[in-house]
């Protein structure tokens, strides 16, 4: 973890916020810091220059698989679903224009080797859905054989990015591993009785 005077000055101040694994958050405030930490996972975070509102969230995995899906539709876990959603939060609390928003995208580290495809898997599909919807990257820190830290100003779109050593590394492997073989919560077929 960076100490507070490895940072540079406008991440040593104000608030910050942790986007989790499934979040998306988004905020035009300018003391406020959004920090993630990624291992295989993507998080993509997105500003509006014009409006001075970004966001970040935070992605496991590029799709769901067969074994994966539910019956409720899409969940952030999902990279479609998170890149859309913040996409349009970013839009609706901003100037609603597509050609005013900068993305930068982070993460898809190879941290270990259950785990072998997952961000290669996540480095594809972020690259195809930004190509595919017209968007241009506007910076990136993506593969590796590490895990980062990643700070970002949503007002300004200053990002920081801090590789992490192994032993953090691995630690975000076993929450990755626990959280992609958690088993899907399926409700009963007959949920509902008709008369």
């Amino acid at each position: 973890m960076a100490t507070p005077s490895s940072l540079p000055p406008e991440f040593d101040r104000g608030v910050v916020t942790t986007v989790h694994q499934g979040d998306c958050l988004v905020s035009g405030d300018t003391e406020l810091t959004f920090s993630t930490v990624l291992g295989s996972c993507i998080s993509a975070c997105v500003r509006d220059r014009a409006a001075n509102i970004g966001g970040m969230n935070h992605f496991l995995l590029a799709e769901q698989s067969g074994s994966a899906k539910d019956r409720y539709g899409a969940s952030a876990r999902y990279g479609a679903f998170a890149m859309e959603q913040l996409i349009n939060k970013v839009l609706s609390k901003g100037s609603g224009r597509k050609q005013n928003l900068e993305i930068k995208v982070f993460g898809g580290g190879k941290i270990n080797a259950a785990l072998d495809d997952v961000g290669a898997k996540n480095i594809e599909f972020v690259r195809s859905f930004l190509a595919d919807e017209g968007y241009t990257l506007d910076g990136s820190d993506l593969g590796g054989m590490f895990a980062r830290r990643v700070l970002f100003k949503p007002a300004t779109g200053r990002a920081f990015v801090k590789r992490l050593d192994n032993a953090t590394g691995a630690n975000v492997a076993k929450e990755e591993l626990r959280i992609v073989a958690k088993p899907v919560v399926k409700p009963p077929v007959d949920d509902i009785e008709l008369f």
